[in-house]
């Protein structure tokens, strides 16, 4: 690994203003998601790890762990009623995770795992089942209230899997009444994030299969409703960068769900199979930020960087901490592109010379920048290692044991 100084030094001959390099990878954020420290797994099967978290407070703990290590990850997504508290105390959930140096952020809503979802939530066709799924909607923007969060993440298993089952139709005008009227209830500075998924568990037809149905769904709700890609939710090959690069463009990526796949919605280690994908993504949301358009650059710096992945042979806290790190580090590498150089030659028509330059800051090793600024940060240069040594893992696996129950917060 090149030295720290020789690296700054060749980055600042190049142009690239290492100073401003520092700031944006210190003021980095990255959410981490409470279900990502439980027993969660895959349809077919949840192997229980030793020591995953039981309760709210647990996951809590963990993810306060995780932003210690890395300075980087201050907030945790909260799934309702998975972390619902006893007695819906959320305003003590939000007290406890400042008391580890942390705050609650996305609420996501459930409206998939209970029996009566079995033909869908906001899609369904009994208008009972309509007004629950609304009513759950509607409940968790009066926890955002509560919990000061900004977000509420929304994700629907709706849809359905033999043809002529359901109108198609009728279910998209169901579906665009309900987010409306949820829409109606967010608190003030609140955000609805619209998420879509091609396929799976419904397999003909999917209510909110792509994004260009999600964008469409939030220009019906207003100016607060935006676009949640999740990396794992496109079919092989899909160009996910075009899509971010679009929806920034028009003022409505609301945000992320990282992870990775190699398939489908695998939910992996974001960066595990296609780090050079990541790097893309960055890559967009970089020159976005950067940009002299008033409404991208505005969106490119209030994106939610949430982290959805189901760790479920892996472990828990480790694959968290590799997540963030490898966000970290495809952040980094994107804020070194030779934007100036980039713009020559991309209006010169110079194919592989721009390609060059995109290449070139792939392949640099920013280890030595990231253990800089980490030390300045005052956290581990290597929290992989500290992590392992810290007997934090054998430490929770002997207080928690090995349990199935991953339930709400416990004061």
């Amino acid at each position: 690994m090149i030295p720290y100084t020789y690296l700054s030094e060749q980055l600042a001959s190049d142009g690239i203003d290492v100073n401003a390099v520092e700031a944006a990878l210190k003021a980095q954020r990255i959410e981490t998601p409470s279900w990502g420290y439980a027993n969660s797994g895959t349809r077919f099967k949840t192997f229980a790890h030793a020591g995953a978290a039981r309760t709210t407070r647990e996951k809590l703990d963990d993810a306060a762990m995780v932003h210690k290590l890395t300075g980087i990850a201050p907030s945790v997504a909260v799934h309702i009623p998975w972390d619902k508290p006893e007695g819906d105390d959320y305003v003590a959930m939000r007290q406890y995770a400042e008391s580890c140096g942390i705050k609650i952020g996305a609420v996501n809503p459930n409206v998939f795992q209970d029996e009566v979802y079995r033909l869908g939530s906001l899609g369904n066709p009994n208008s009972g089942i309509r007004e629950l799924a609304l009513d759950h909607l509607i409940e968790c923007c009066d926890i955002m209230r509560k919990t000061g969060s900004r977000d509420l993440s929304l994700w629907f298993a709706d849809g359905t899997n033999y043809a002529g089952q359901d109108d198609l139709r009728a279910r998209k005008r169901r579906f665009e009444e309900g987010l409306r009227q949820a829409y109606t209830h967010l608190p003030t500075g609140g955000r609805m994030l619209i998420e879509y998924k091609f396929f799976e568990p419904a397999f003909y037809s999917t209510d909110v299969p792509d994004w260009g149905v999600a964008y469409a769904f939030a220009l019906k709700c207003g100016p607060q409703a935006q676009v949640l890609v999740d990396l794992g939710h496109h079919a092989p090959g899909v160009n996910i960068e075009q899509i971010v690069s679009f929806l920034l463009d028009e003022g409505r990526l609301g945000g992320f769900h990282f992870n990775n796949r190699k398939y489908a919605d695998d939910d992996l280690v974001v960066g595990s199979v296609n780090p050079y994908e990541l790097f893309l993504i960055f890559n967009e949301l970089v020159g976005a930020a950067q940009s002299s358009d008033v409404l991208t650059r505005s969106t490119a710096e209030n994106l939610a960087y949430m982290i959805d992945q189901s760790h479920n042979i892996e472990g828990k806290l480790l694959p968290m901490l590799v997540s963030v790190i490898n966000c970290q580090e495809a952040y980094a590498k994107a804020l070194i592109v030779n934007r100036a150089k980039l713009r020559v030659v991309q209006q010169d028509g110079d194919v592989l010379g721009a390609h060059e330059i995109l290449n070139a800051a792939y392949k640099t090793d920013v280890r030595p920048l990231l253990a800089h600024i980490r030390q300045e940060m005052g956290v581990p240069i290597d929290p992989i290692a500290v992590y392992r040594a810290s007997g934090y893992e054998a430490k929770i696996t002997n207080e928690r044991g090995t349990a199935k129950n991953t339930g709400g917060y416990q004061a």
